[in-house]
């Protein structure tokens, strides 16, 4: 398949990141390495959104925090970035809603309809409105040294993202897009196909068996039009989870499960390991945290006393 031919992706991760950890960074790694030896996908971006406040996870620290220790678990990435749109609403957002918010969002900056996993290949998702005639930004040469990069397409929009941002007390190095803006078109690509997917863990996908932790529509929503992919933690039988679900079944093409990662401990993930090495003092701590987001906890005091 040619570059433009496949599926361009950005994944997102939404979760508490309280704290965020080395296994969550290397779930994107890990997810991107695969989707792109299937051939099938190109990964242009990652998005991590924390949860709101109001969420009432036992334990949970300030937003204020979790937002500052995701940025600094990132700030060497040129490809994940941190969004607060979720922390700034009024109350605890749906992981729904977190989704279809970065679908309308990319769709008012781009100018285009992000597609879902039942719109045709054939349907143009990224593209200039057909009355308007600039030179296009993303397009095909013939030479493909003269192509931007996947990285460097997910510049632009997050170049356009930046442009228009609305910056809060407390959170100075945070910026995010006003949705209420009149942005116009701000950019022309060559027609590809973009989708948002979710990524998440296997403990995340076997939630979703639990009777009436989930609503049946938001399941619906998030793994028949977006799509998920999943880096399954140690030991975890994927199979026998998907088959304790409908709508599971029903959606298993759309489902993408990471393989390969037997080199990497997934329980690393944890945060509830991080917070319990924090509180006793175990140097094995390093093993789960990045050392800037280790000294910022130090330095801010957080989680030492803290229970769960």
């Amino acid at each position: 398949m040619t570059e433009t031919t496949k599926t361009h992706v950005i994944l997102l991760s939404c979760g508490s990141f309280n704290p965020i950890t080395k296994g969550h960074i290397h779930m994107f790694e890990k997810a991107r390495e695969y989707l792109h030896k299937t051939g099938r996908f190109i990964v242009i971006g990652g998005i991590i959104s924390p949860v709101h406040d109001s969420y009432g996870k036992p334990g949970l620290v300030s937003s204020r925090h979790r937002l500052t220790m995701c940025q600094l678990a990132v700030q060497s990435s040129d490809w994940i970035r941190v969004d607060p749109w979720e922390c700034y609403q009024d109350t605890w957002q749906t992981t729904c809603s977190v989704l279809e918010h970065h679908r309308d969002l990319m769709k008012r900056v781009t100018g285009c309809i992000l597609s879902n996993v039942n719109t045709p290949s054939t349907t143009p998702v990224i593209g200039q409105p057909q009355n308007q005639t600039p030179p296009p930004i993303y397009q095909n040469h013939g030479n493909m040294n003269h192509k931007p990069t996947a990285v460097k397409l997910w510049g632009k929009i997050s170049e356009s993202l930046g442009k228009i941002c609305c910056v809060r007390p407390h959170i100075e190095r945070f910026t995010f897009v006003d949705e209420n803006a009149n942005l116009g078109t701000t950019m022309r690509y060559e027609e590809i196909e973009l989708r948002i997917l979710l990524l998440c863990g296997s403990d995340l996908l076997e939630s979703f068996c639990i009777p009436g932790l989930w609503k049946d529509s938001d399941m619906e929503v998030i793994v028949g039009d977006f799509g998920i992919v999943v880096v399954p933690r140690d030991g975890a039988d994927t199979e026998r989870i998907m088959n304790h679900s409908s709508i599971l079944r029903k959606y298993k093409d759309n489902i993408v499960m990471v393989k390969d990662v037997m080199n990497h401990p997934m329980s690393i993930v944890s945060s509830t390991k991080s917070r319990l090495a924090l509180q006793h003092g175990d140097g094995h701590v390093v093993d789960y945290l990045s050392q800037p987001v280790i000294d910022y906890i130090l330095q801010s005091q957080l989680y030492i006393n803290a229970s769960g």
